[in-house]
């Protein structure tokens, strides 16, 4: 649905009011963004665009201010952020609105004004008389979180945009990589677009030689190597995560998380729960569970019992200072590798 309305605005077929609602943010400046840059010019954006917190300023000003004719140019763009009015969040109102005003602005927009309400709110209060109005006139965005399909769709359009190709094994590694954030995503890629200036395609040995590792990322690799009974493999890759100045103490709370979320997927996976439901039940990045849904089988429940009392075991000597914190979680890779 994003995608469709950003091919209109692309073309230049603009609404005169938009709703822009949800939590994912980078989705809701893209919107703004590509909305400004299509209707106004460079020179236009100090005297034709205006900017108004509702949390602070009441409706009725910025609507006065879209009845008025733009200067020196065609158009004029209003940016309406914060409208509580249309959530069912408890937030205290700083300010009164007048709604009429409005409802009555919906039924006639101004023709030469665009109207951008921007609501970082999960849910809107569809019982609003508002909020169902604003739904049926306005061309309204929901800013949620991608799936997994909409996800790969927005990695192969924006190496698109770059001008270049993508793999389909590089598109699975950057979500592994990176997870479900479009910020980053979108940076990661347009980084890479810049080393492919002479192939024009992005391959998996590329996003594995230049996308950064997260600290959760580099503990997932670290635990396949121990699962995989690799001593070696998994001390290279703590003696790096040493080298990055990542604190032992801060290594061991990312690997105790990291096996209770194996645990809770484990027992929810065995209560038939799916991907997407375990992940909306604990919380997690639903790519996050679709991997550690590949570990499990390879945990016994007794064994990961056991590992979450060496952990516990771990964490009380860090705190107390009775070993060298490095040397503990070496001796923790040394008792789950044999």
């Amino acid at each position: 649905m994003v995608m469709e309305i950003w091919k209109q605005i692309k073309q230049k077929q603009i609404a005169p009011v938009y709703l822009l609602f949800g939590k994912e943010s980078f989705l809701i400046n893209e919107t703004k963004q590509l909305l400004l840059d299509r209707i106004l010019k460079e020179d236009e954006k100090d005297f034709n665009l205006s900017i108004y917190d509702l949390e602070e300023t009441p409706i009725e000003v910025a609507l006065e201010d879209a009845e008025t004719f733009p200067f020196l140019g065609e158009k004029k763009v209003l940016f309406l952020q914060n409208p509580t009015f249309l959530t069912a969040e408890k937030i205290k109102e700083k300010v009164e609105h007048n709604l009429s005003r409005l409802e009555a602005y919906l039924k006639q927009p101004a023709p030469n004004s665009v109207l951008v309400l921007s609501a970082p709110y999960e849910k809107l209060d569809e019982r609003k008389k508002i909020t169902k109005e604003l739904k049926r006139t306005a061309v309204t965005v929901e800013a949620k979180a991608l799936n997994e399909q909409e996800l790969k769709d927005w990695i192969r359009t924006r190496a698109s945009y770059n001008k270049i190709e993508i793999a389909p094994d590089a598109v699975e590694q950057i979500i592994t990589l990176v997870g479900n954030n479009l910020f980053m995503v979108t940076s990661e890629i347009d980084k890479l677009a810049l080393y492919v200036t002479d192939t024009r395609m992005i391959d998996v040995d590329i996003v594995e030689k230049l996308v950064a590792k997260s600290l959760e990322q580099n503990i997932f690799a670290l635990i396949d190597k121990v699962m995989d009974r690799k001593l070696d493999g998994a001390l290279r890759i703590y003696y790096d995560l040493l080298k990055q100045n990542e604190e032992p103490i801060k290594i061991l709370a990312v690997l105790a998380g990291h096996f209770r979320l194996i645990y809770q997927v484990k027992e929810l996976a065995r209560r038939g729960y799916g991907q997407m439901q375990i992940a909306g039940q604990l919380k997690a990045n639903p790519y996050r569970v679709k991997l550690i849904l590949k570990q499990i089988q390879k945990f016994k429940d007794e064994e990961l019992a056991w590992i979450m009392k060496q952990l516990a075991e771990a964490d009380y000597q860090m705190k107390t200072g009775k070993m060298d914190k490095s040397l503990l979680l070496e001796m923790f890779f040394l008792k789950l590798t044999t």
